[in-house]
């Protein structure tokens, strides 16, 4: 998929709504052992990438070096619109707890824990690892203008 048309989709005003309301996507990677895994993240879009971070320690970290293609899917209900992405992970370890990382987390819990939960990572966490997705592929699915390929399918060969 070419660059122009990601950069349409992730600039859409129905793709910025659904990321501005949902503070979670789930994403889907390679475990080590090859088995699929489906991990809920709190995440940020920033420039057209998709920003995540976790412990260096952490099962996908290995699992993104070794493989670093993921997918990602951010979606809400009612009514139901999902942004569908596939790309690249880029990992690099960040010494404490990045800002972004609190940015991230904080769009999901309420502004009064927010001071708490900063305390509590920043004495648990001495470095963190950033991934970032630059996307290959994405697909808006907002059941108005857009519906998964296959209802699509379905509804020309009943209209022609």
């Amino acid at each position: 998929m070419d660059t122009a048309r990601i950069t349409e989709i992730l600039t859409d005003p129905v793709t910025v709504d659904l990321v501005e309301r949902q503070p979670i996507t789930q994403i889907a990677y390679a475990a080590a052992d090859g088995s699929p895994r489906v991990v809920p993240l709190g995440y940020l879009l920033r420039e057209g990438k998709f920003l995540f971070f976790t412990i260096p320690g952490s099962d996908k970290v290995a699992a993104l070096r070794h493989d670093p293609r993921i997918a990602l899917s951010i979606d809400v209900y009612p009514p139901p619109c999902c942004l569908l992405v596939r790309g690249t992970a880029e990992l690099r370890e960040e010494d404490g707890v990045p800002g972004e990382y609190l940015e991230a987390s904080f769009r999901t819990m309420p502004q009064d824990q927010h001071a708490g939960f900063e305390e509590q990572v920043r004495a648990l966490y001495d470095s963190m690892v950033r991934i970032e997705v630059t996307p290959t592929w994405v697909r808006l699915n907002d059941f108005q203008r857009t519906a998964p390929r296959a209802v699509e399918r379905l509804l020309q060969a009943k209209q022609g």
